[in-house]
């Protein structure tokens, strides 16, 4: 007999330890001709490897945690120690790896959808690691209405993804200072989820937006853009974080032409060393 689960609040137990956990999602998966799905099934993990490697997280490719492959996409834990390095680098060398296929590639074009976040989750060895709040909560931050649309606005020859950081990875990795990403390329977004009792607060984090993602005026569904309150932090203050809430709006702040320039810098390298 299958050993039951505990009951819950009926005595304390060690928390598991923290793990860091990264998914990604194809768009467009399910309306790619049923002959592509096995081998763009296999080629997602290869091009998030290659990734990793270029970004110089041999350790992560090697040591993943509880990997799953979904079929249009991966998910794995890993130390969470290393959060800083796969928020930046590893983002804007994957978008850049993506862009080389996408420019060369016969085949569909791969865009992704990657979500970060972290928390307790088991990790022992055992059947069911990885399960757990966390877990769940990756998913559906993937799967929010936020990383969806803004990835289906943006311009499929400019755009190769769309980042979705938890709040705790926002707040502990990027706003901390960790990460040599800056708080002002992100955007806050409220993570909701279709049919799902999920809203969470998120950040959005795109390495080549195109121009239709640059229009502070430009909203979804024609919901408007909310302003920043009277009084509120403006400028490039680091201690602020980003002044501007968006729930399904676009809304970039900060010196968006400088941000903008050095990342497809940073891409245009990550795209030159791929070809190499």
């Amino acid at each position: 007999m299958p050993e039951l689960p505990p009951a819950a609040w009926t005595a304390s137990r060690p928390l598991p330890d923290y793990r860091a956990l990264l998914a990604v999602d194809a768009q467009g998966f399910t309306a790619m001709p049923a002959i592509q799905h096995a081998a763009v099934s296999q080629l997602i993990p290869a091009l998030v490897d290659e990734s990793l490697t270029a970004a110089g997280l041999d350790d992560l490719k090697d040591t993943k945690a509880f990997p799953a492959n979904t079929g249009d996409g991966v998910v794995f834990g890993f130390p969470p120690a290393r959060l800083p390095f796969a928020v930046w680098p590893f983002l804007d060398v994957l978008n850049g790896v993506l862009g080389a296929y996408n420019v060369q590639c016969a085949g569909p074009r791969i865009r992704l959808r990657v979500a970060l976040h972290v928390g307790p989750l088991p990790d022992t060895g055992d059947p069911g690691d990885g399960n757990g709040t966390p877990r769940t909560d990756t998913h559906r931050l993937l799967d929010s209405r936020p990383a969806k649309e803004f990835l289906a606005r943006a311009c499929a020859e400019t755009t190769h993804l769309v980042a979705i950081l938890s709040h705790r990875v926002y707040e502990d990795v990027v706003l901390a200072g960790y990460s040599g990403l800056h708080p002002h390329r992100c955007v806050e977004v409220t993570a909701a989820v279709t049919g799902k009792n999920f809203a969470q607060r998120a950040w959005l984090y795109i390495p080549s937006p195109s121009a239709e993602l640059l229009d502070p005026s430009v909203s979804h569904h024609g919901t408007e853009v909310p302003r920043a309150a009277p009084g509120a932090a403006t400028g490039c203050d680091s201690r602020q974080g980003v002044a501007q809430r968006v729930v399904t709006g676009v809304a970039f702040v900060g010196d968006v032409g400088r941000d903008l320039h050095s990342s497809v810098a940073t891409a245009r390298l990550a795209a030159g060393e791929a070809r190499e």
